[in-house]
């Protein structure tokens, strides 16, 4: 890539209008996602778009300036999230990305000190891959049962006009994924969440009290420790929470990759990978300890980098800061309040299960050879006793279940099984020192 082929490089900043109008538009490349994981976890959509931009600027920082990434809700984590809320509140849901903060931030710290090679070892493909899948396969149910019911924990409440709604949405965001192109081919969720909004208001089953009675400024209510609630830590909790850290590490470590590539620097030397883990650990820190789901780099924003060759910056500060402002919009928040369970759930079912595809994705892309023994049985062990719910109860408070036990069980497979490739190969961006 030529510097005649970058509209603006990393550190360059916009004029203001044009710096205003890039910033919105990666706004826009989040935002579906980013309110629709507090939406599925029952947290506050306006605490999700603060957190969002905070986590971002801090990132930003930590990364010295050198990495255009943003940072939203993440879908990894909406399993841990759930299981948390509904043993301990909302206070236990916070621990979720507290721990996961923590744990990144010790690992950063190893990456500097030792590479990577070490981490890509404990974490190939074989393990990682199936783990995705158990995490979109696992959450199949909950979007089924919101897209085809009233009220989505009541299967009494089936409603055919209600699941028309869901099945319209994603019908519309599919379209939009296939068909669309530049800047709108980067916002299908966005458009499938507005188009199923607008269809849901058509039939009827929209209540706007909410809105009409919003103010338009209003403060959200912020979930802070030893201030709004008292943290109580289970065990069971940090066990669940675990594997998804593995499939983020991975996750993120694949969004750098792709990122080098997009602007043509090697950021997992410079800056380092290490700092792009600990700008993701403060991330989830910081969304835990004011209320917001965990965040994580956004694939979404990489493909507008790639689309506008627009890698300043400023212009992901920008939209950062966009993200707060409207955080603070009450009209906003009670619209988005507004959307019904349904349309969440179309777009759901496409989205859970894409995640499930990525996790063969990275199977086929990094050639697992499923004709050797050890690799089906890793995958087949860590896709049943993940889907399937299995648990080992370890004390009456705390248990190994489904999805934190498949990863376990997958990678004491990948290490006591004969044939394992001992030096994984890192790629040729990661063939560099990245102390």
């Amino acid at each position: 890539m030529t510097r005649q082929d970058i509209v603006l490089d990393v550190h360059e900043r916009p004029k203001v209008p044009q710096w205003i109008s890039l910033s919105i538009q990666h706004l826009f490349a989040m935002f579906g996602a980013t309110i629709l994981v507090p939406f599925l976890v029952g947290l506050s959509p306006s605490v999700a778009l603060i957190s969002s931009g905070l986590s971002t600027l801090g990132y930003l920082v930590i990364t010295k300036g050198q990495i255009p990434a943003y940072l939203g809700s993440s879908f990894a984590f909406i399993a841990p999230v759930i299981a948390a809320k509904a043993s301990g509140g909302p206070g236990t849901a916070m621990l979720v990305g507290f721990m996961a903060g923590m744990i990144y931030g010790i690992v950063a710290l190893l990456i500097k000190q030792f590479g990577v090679k070490w981490l890509l070892n404990i974490l190939p493909p074989i393990v990682v891959g199936p783990v995705i899948m158990v995490i979109g396969l696992g959450l199949a149910g909950n979007a089924v049962n919101m897209a085809m019911r009233i009220d989505p924990n009541d299967a009494a409440t089936y409603s055919s006009l209600h699941f028309s709604v869901a099945l319209v949405t994603l019908f519309l965001t599919i379209i939009a994924t296939m068909f669309f192109k530049g800047f709108f081919g980067v916002i299908p969720v966005l458009f499938g969440i507005v188009c199923g909004y607008t269809y849901a208001a058509i039939v009827g089953i929209v209540d706007f009290s909410g809105v009409t009675a919003a103010k338009w400024f209003e403060a959200p209510e912020l979930l802070i420790p030893f201030v709004t609630y008292s943290p109580e830590l289970k065990w069971s909790v940090a066990i669940a929470m675990l594997p998804v850290v593995i499939v983020t590490f991975s996750e993120n470590i694949g969004h750098q990759m792709v990122l080098s590539k997009v602007i043509n620097r090697n950021l997992l030397v410079k800056p380092g990978l290490h700092r792009a883990i600990a700008g993701d650990g403060f991330a989830l820190t910081l969304a835990s300890l004011i209320g917001g789901p965990p965040n994580t780099t956004y694939g979404e924003n990489i493909g507008v980098l790639a689309i506008t060759r627009v890698f300043s910056v400023f212009v992901i500060g920008g939209a950062a800061v966009f993200a707060i402002i409207f955080g603070f919009i009450g009209k906003f928040s009670a619209l988005i309040s507004s959307i019904p369970t349904n349309v969440m759930g179309g777009v759901s079912i496409l989205l859970f299960g894409i995640i499930a595809s990525s996790g063969l994705r990275m199977l086929i892309d990094n050639k697992v050879d499923f004709s050797k023994n050890r690799n089906l049985i890793i995958a087949s062990v860590i896709l049943v006793i993940g889907i399937g719910g299995a648990f080992i109860q370890v004390t009456e408070q705390v248990q190994i279940s489904g999805m934190a036990l498949a990863a376990i069980i997958g990678a004491i497979l990948n290490f006591v099984l004969p044939g394992r490739e001992k030096n994984v190969d890192e790629n040729a961006l990661l063939s560099e020192d990245n102390n």
